[in-house]
């Protein structure tokens, strides 16, 4: 996927907008024209230009995202409880790379503590699909 993004200089910018580059220098410091600052000069994205400027794009408005990050711990699960349990783990996170949202599954295993920590984050449906299978594997293992 190729994606490029048009950036301008403040000096670019003042000949587009016909002010002074003063003008421009001084709505970047104020904050009210979004720029990235490259050693010496100022780049203002076209994306940032045009919305400052009031002009409308056809893009499509983005939808709220919502992303979920937990810590689960898990105690009293011996080595071969661990393997099955992250092993669940993967397959679901994998099985879910068709959706949208990005789902990360990761774990570590302190031996001598017999503690699973597992840390998920992702998008607030895989997220709860994922702790809901931590529940049911632990409670397969409780019977």
């Amino acid at each position: 996927m190729d994606v490029s993004v048009a950036v301008y200089s403040a000096e670019q910018v003042a000949d587009i907008l016909g002010l002074h580059v003063r003008t421009v220098r001084g709505y970047v410091r104020d904050g009210r024209l979004p720029a990235v600052r490259m050693g010496k000069q100022y780049r203002i994205t076209e994306q940032d230009l045009q919305a400052f400027a009031g002009v409308v794009t056809d893009e499509p408005a983005r939808a709220p995202h919502a992303c979920v990050s937990t810590v689960v711990h898990i105690d009293n699960v011996d080595r071969l409880t661990m393997d099955r349990i992250t092993t669940h783990l993967t397959a679901a996170a994998i099985s879910d790379s068709n959706r949208p949202g990005q789902l990360n599954v990761h774990s570590t295993y302190d031996e001598s503590a017999c503690r699973l920590t597992v840390f998920v984050v992702g998008d607030p449906e895989s997220t709860t699909a994922v702790i809901g299978l931590i529940g049911t594997l632990i409670s397969q293992d409780g019977e």
